[in-house]
């Protein structure tokens, strides 16, 4: 299967090689470009991909605003947003994440790298290794960043009594960066529960990937952020 891959950046130079870089893969093919918010989340509507990839400074409407239109509109719950961004901790990023971001990546990564990322975030699953992804949400937390109005922080915290025991503990250990596969290595469990008892997790919190769940963990105070 192809996987539709929509160029969100305002520097068309970038989008011109990330295009190059996508359809040179037989498994992908760019569907659009967009040089701001605004148009990628009209683009999005239009061509439905399964991946966008989006940067965070844009004009007009930013890729913040832009993620968060398209991880809100029920018409587009398939759609895997990847943020890019030139900086390792920015706190756009983890506000993307509570939008509704699958991960991000940075600007500067190998080719194969950002391929990697597409394959991930086009398989539902999220940008969690890099393991980054749940540094950066640690680092920007335990600098006392505060949930989002109406974002899954706030929804988490509300919701954490609903989890079973096991799922509250799976949770943990999504938190930490861990597969399925060794969640139930260390659980002595199959891959399968995991999956089952990640997914009823991620449904009674309203998060839309593992990403969220990650966020969720955070901001409820499931898991405690290390300070190094």
């Amino acid at each position: 299967m192809t996987i539709k891959v929509l160029l969100a950046d305002d520097q068309a130079l970038l989008r011109s090689a990330f295009r190059v870089l996508v359809d040179s893969e037989p498994d992908m093919r760019v569907v659009g470009e967009a040089s701001d918010g605004a148009q990628a989340y009209e683009l999005t509507k239009a061509e439905r991909p399964d991946v966008v990839l989006m940067d965070i400074r844009m004009p007009g409407v930013d890729g913040l605003a832009a993620t968060r239109m398209i991880s809100r509109d029920p018409q587009l719950t398939d759609v895997r947003v990847v943020i890019l961004t030139t900086f390792e901790v920015d706190d756009y990023v983890v506000q993307s994440l509570r939008n509704g971001a699958s991960g991000f990546l940075g600007k500067g990564a190998e080719p194969d790298e950002m391929l990697g990322a597409i394959r991930i975030a086009a398989a539902g699953e999220a940008l969690l290794s890099p393991a980054a992804t749940k540094g950066l949400i640690a680092k920007f937390l335990a600098q006392g960043g505060s949930p989002a109005d109406g974002g899954p922080g706030d929804r988490g915290t509300e919701r954490l009594a609903s989890l079973t025991g096991r799922e509250r503990e799976v949770l943990v250990l999504v938190a930490g960066g861990l597969s399925n596969d060794e969640i139930a290595e260390q659980l002595a469990v199959s891959p399968l529960t995991v999956k089952t008892h990640v997914n009823r997790a991620m449904a009674k919190l309203g998060a839309r990937d593992r990403a969220q769940l990650v966020v969720i963990a955070y901001e409820s105070g499931l898991v405690r952020p290390r300070v190094q």
